[in-house]
């Protein structure tokens, strides 16, 4: 699908203008776009009211300089972000991710689809996203505690419990989080929901860590039941290792289905009788190494150089949870030659645009991670409830909210496709049910 409104196609030479060297970010706002198209059509009103063109504007981008100090005694310098992007809704939401990759490009695509995905998810909450080129993996407890205190330590002027709430992302678990949340305390002397996916004890949420890949599971099953399949006896590919991964790997088995491959930067493991995933949580949380570990606990299982030939293992459901863009139009039609019949993203636009067109035109269904991976910030902003009324839910009641969210992200996206012209596509269904409720939130507060 390309952009054919005029206004649209001038709106995207701008973004591209004023965004130059940010390819991610570019890709994610022309999805959008593509999908407006039958929009406004219908609601000239939000051209006129310029709804679009400040939607593709970040409110904020606060960009600063993060000084720590390493285990020798050195100075080290990161850069840190936060992109505030749309609070019409409701206070910024999204991560904070800790990656070599990040610069400026990366957050603003990050944060803009953001905004779409909490709307999407039914609950008050903006888009926001933020980070840092710091990367964790071998670092100390140490140097990683010096490191989050610097960071929050500037972070903490520009957030808080009714204005930002960030949360962790890639290379930011529950070690960072508390690092930052002792900071933030330690600086504000209070205490308060700023950030979320924070431990237990003081106050985070049960079914947090498991919330993206469950989500992302109710999600692909309500997309397969609309269509009279379910998880029962598929075999599922997923790629990455880490939280998604790991727990879309527990609840896809939990579902009927057999998982038999995961991967990290380095390789992927193929185990044809399903992973163990005892054995995979051992070597990711615990021992914190490398997937090519597997195949000590599993012999027969077959680790792989490079990740990218994952795709290349027939599976009926495809599950991409490690990063960007790594569904290329060659491993999509791999997948599609392997008789995939479903593909749901659950890292943050895993497929490139040329293979979105090839599952399209294929007919496998297709979950776009704006919908399909919302399950973790869903799950966020129930900490969020729960910090403001002092208490806590058991793992049962978040799981069962956390189900209904998913269930009603799928049919909000496949009723607004069937609504504009375009049934069965999620992509465009997703960016219109998301970008509606945040426009009239903004036609509502006049031009601000």
């Amino acid at each position: 699908m390309a952009i054919k409104n005029t206004y649209l196609l001038g709106l995207m030479e701008r973004v591209e203008k004023r965004n130059p060297g940010e390819p991610e970010f570019h890709q994610a706002v022309r999805e959008v776009l593509e999908s407006l198209e039958a929009v406004i059509e219908k609601h000239p009103e939000y051209v006129e009211c310029g709804v679009i063109d400040s939607i593709v504007e970040p409110e904020r981008i606060i960009k600063f300089r993060v000084p720590w100090v390493d285990d020798n005694g050195k100075v080290q310098i990161n850069r840190g972000f936060r992109i505030q992007f749309n609070s019409a809704i409701g206070p910024y939401k999204g991560g904070l991710r800790f990656h070599p990759s990040v610069y400026e490009g990366i957050i603003k695509f990050l944060g803009f689809e953001q905004i779409f995905k909490n709307s999407l998810t039914g609950l008050p909450i903006g888009g926001g996203k933020g980070g840092s080129d710091f990367d964790p993996k071998g670092k100390s407890d140490g140097e990683v505690m010096r490191f989050c205190q610097s960071f929050m330590t500037e972070l903490s002027k520009h957030i808080g419990a009714d204005t930002d709430v960030p949360a962790g992302d890639i290379g930011v678990g529950g070690r960072e989080i508390g690092y930052m949340y002792g900071q933030y305390k330690r600086l504000r002397n209070e205490f308060t929901g700023v950030l979320t996916g924070k431990g237990i004890p003081y106050g985070g949420s049960l079914a947090r860590t498991q919330a993206t890949g469950y989500g992302l599971c109710y999600f692909a099953d309500e997309m397969l039941k609309d269509k009279g399949m379910s998880f029962e006896g598929k075999t599922v590919v997923i790629s990455g290792s880490g939280n998604v991964a790991i727990y879309a790997c527990e609840k896809a088995t939990q579902l009927g289905a057999k998982v038999v491959a995961l991967s990290d930067s380095n390789g992927y493991v193929y185990d044809s009788e399903g992973i163990d995933l005892g054995a995979v949580k051992q070597i990711k949380e615990v021992e914190r190494k490398r997937i090519k570990e597997y195949i000590n606990y599993r012999p027969n299982a077959k680790y792989t150089e490079g990740c990218g030939g994952i795709w290349t293992i027939p599976c009926d459901i495809a599950l991409p949870c490690a990063t960007q863009n790594e569904i290329s139009a060659e491993s999509a039609k791999a997948l599609v030659a392997n008789g995939v019949k479903a593909v749901a993203e659950g890292a943050n636009m895993p497929s490139t645009p040329e293979a979105i067109e090839i599952f399209q035109s294929n007919k496998v269904l297709f979950g776009p991670a704006k919908a399909a991976n919302a399950g973790g910030v869903a799950t966020s902003a129930l900490e969020m409830s729960q910090n403001s009324m002092r208490l806590s839910w058991t793992f049962e009641e978040v799981d069962e909210k956390l189900h209904g969210i998913m269930v009603n992200i799928y049919k909000n996206a496949s009723a607004a496709a069937k609504e504009y012209g375009m049934e069965d596509n999620l992509v465009a269904g997703a960016n219109i049910a998301g970008f509606i409720k945040v426009a009239e939130a903004m036609k509502a507060h006049g031009v601000v």
